[in-house]
């Protein structure tokens, strides 16, 4: 006997063999035993998924000898016959090759006639979408009006391209794509058959590779079982088919992972060398990272992974997070978009390779909020960074041992095409020391009532000495103007705010006056220690300073809480909050 295909050898003959299509199967069972049989069908969906075939079977099913039935028998003549594309009133027709209107012409002439031994003149048209406009157009008062004992099936893989009026004159069942369980098993029912041992870890990747389609896993199969020796393994997939093997890339990322660039690039060059394509590795690499995401979501159901989770590396997952899995994988999709143009696919690809061996450093947009925010945090309440705060590595968290950056191989650089943030370079510990004795010389000849801004002393001193008002004002009532006349020329908005001010009080060598606007409040306390010195020269005497804020109507009142963020910002940007 000729050797015959799996597709062809498997294919179902009765609604209930049908392979993922429940609903199909149920709704024509139905229709075919209340006596509801239609004029037109339109089967539509992918490829390999039954259309043709359920087309076949419910052409036996209505001229079946014991029917119209919902099984046919699969004994009697005519049901012998469809099965063979023998009966003469079951006419197939490929769309495909019959586009013109003069075919369509010929249908119709041809319906005229009633069958001749069947009970319906069955017309099958697979692939209708490939007829032209006037063939259409000349189809649909036939299809609309057909004789009682014509019935016409039509199969397409593309609807969108099917006129509405010929969709409106039928009635439409979209075929779906095959699970993966059920397509795996239905391979291991071709194997049981065949007399072919094939491992599961095999078959799921054969189902995962047909894409849902029947007929494509059935083929892949066929093929695998060829050079299989009567045992179907991943392994011999591996090495005929040229795909990157599972350890391997298991191998190469963990490489990755510990940011060991020299072992991976070795490892790579290993893996190609075996005979592995740069767009299988690509494509296997994608996948591998995908299931990564998967497992790291919660899902390990070995349909969908097509590896059992145990066999994914555990440093990996430990090391990496989502975001960097998820990066590595755009890492791979814009390569397998880059190769295409690309002068050298090689280069590229180790360069993907050798980014994603630091992609343990890279900072998500997620951990770049959360760092700002503490940053906000600590600068608002004068705290310190929490420990095991996980946007930083501090040294003493590391056995004393910092990371090793980027900074070594890009010289202090931002890598902003990547994500990758690198430390600042750290001074040298002798600059350091001199600006600590530095300020400390300069606390020491800070006077002690007066407070510890060496600047604006300085600016003071520097401004009195040249002022002829020293030591001269003796009544309180001519300070404010005597101030403003003093910083007329070294801070003009400073002096402008003295003629404003009100409540000067002088009492046991303490003065202090009154601003009405928290911003002129704001200006006065920032310029306080040169307000103070300039005070001390004009009257000869060392006096200490409070500025205090006009009272508002609403002082009385219940004073309103400032929100965290609010106040973090505030202080961070030292500002004032008008109102709330």
């Amino acid at each position: 006997m000729s050797y015959e295909v799996t597709a062809s050898r498997r294919r179902p003959q009765r609604f209930e063999d049908l392979i993922g299509q429940d609903f199909v199967s149920a709704t024509l069972q139905k229709s075919i035993e209340a006596g509801k049989i239609a004029h037109a069908y339109l089967f539509s969906g992918p490829r390999g998924c039954g259309k043709t075939t359920s087309a076949r079977i419910l052409a036996k099913a209505l001229n079946c000898d014991k029917g119209p039935a919902p099984t046919p028998c699969g004994e009697c003549l005519h049901c012998k016959e469809i099965t063979k594309g023998v009966n003469l009133d079951v006419i197939e027709i490929d769309g495909a090759s019959n586009t013109g209107v003069n075919d369509v012409r010929q249908i119709k002439d041809e319906v005229l006639f009633p069958p001749n031994s069947s009970r319906y003149k069955i017309y099958i048209i697979d692939e209708v979408h490939m007829l032209s406009t006037n063939a259409f157009n000349a189809l649909l008062k036939t299809i609309e009006e057909p004789p009682p004992y014509v019935v016409f099936i039509f199969a397409t893989t593309e609807l969108h391209k099917v006129p509405a009026t010929i969709k409106s004159r039928c009635q439409q069942f979209n075929f779906r794509l095959v699970p993966i369980e059920l397509l795996k098993n239905a391979l291991e029912g071709a194997a049981e058959e065949t007399g072919i041992k094939a491992d599961s870890e095999a078959l799921y990747w054969i189902a995962r590779q047909g894409n849902g389609s029947v007929r494509d896993s059935y083929t892949l199969f066929d093929q695998v079982a060829a050079f299989s020796d009567g045992h179907i393994t991943f392994d011999k997939i591996r090495d005929k088919l040229g795909l990157t093997g599972f350890d391997q890339i298991n191998t190469l990322v963990e490489f990755c992972a510990e940011k060991n660039p020299q072992n991976a690039l070795s490892f790579l060059d290993e893996i190609l060398q075996s005979g592995v394509s740069i767009e299988q590795f690509i494509v296997d690499s994608a996948d591998y990272f995908r299931n990564l995401l998967f497992i790291k979501s919660g899902i390990t159901k070995e349909s969908l992974l097509g590896q059992s989770p145990e066999r994914f590396s555990r440093k990996v997952l430990s090391v990496w997070g989502n975001d960097k899995i998820e990066h590595a994988l755009e890492i791979m999709f814009q390569l397998f978009r880059d190769i295409r143009y690309s002068l050298d696919p090689r280069c590229e690809t180790e360069l993907a390779v050798a980014r994603m061996c630091w992609l343990t450093d890279y900072v998500s947009p997620e951990e770049m909020k959360e760092a700002f925010n503490l940053a906000k945090s600590v600068i608002g309440s004068g705290g310190s960074i929490p420990r095991g705060f996980k946007g930083f590595s501090p040294a003493d968290e590391n056995g004393g041992k910092e990371t090793v950056s980027r900074d070594e191989h890009y010289n202090g650089k931002t890598d902003t095409r990547y994500g990758f943030i690198n430390k600042p370079v750290t001074e040298p510990t002798e600059k350091k020391t001199a600006e600590q004795n530095l300020k400390l010389e300069s606390e020491e000849k800070t006077d002690s009532n007066i407070e510890e801004n060496p600047g604006q002393t300085e600016q003071a001193k520097q401004t009195v000495e040249g002022n002829n008002n020293i030591g001269k004002i003796t009544d309180i009532r001519d300070l404010p103007g005597a101030l403003a006349d003093f910083f007329i020329n070294s801070k003009t908005m400073l002096s402008a705010i003295f003629s404003q001010t009100s409540n000067w009080v002088k009492q046991d060598g303490h003065i202090s006056f009154t601003v009405e606007k928290p911003l002129q409040y704001n200006q006065m306390e920032s310029e306080k220690a040169l307000i103070q010195e300039a005070i001390c020269h004009l009257t000869g005497e060392s006096l200490s300073l409070s500025i205090k804020i006009k009272q508002t109507e609403n002082e009385g009142q219940e004073e309103q809480v400032i929100p965290e963020q609010v106040e973090a910002v505030r202080s961070l940007f030292k500002g004032t909050v008008l109102s709330t």
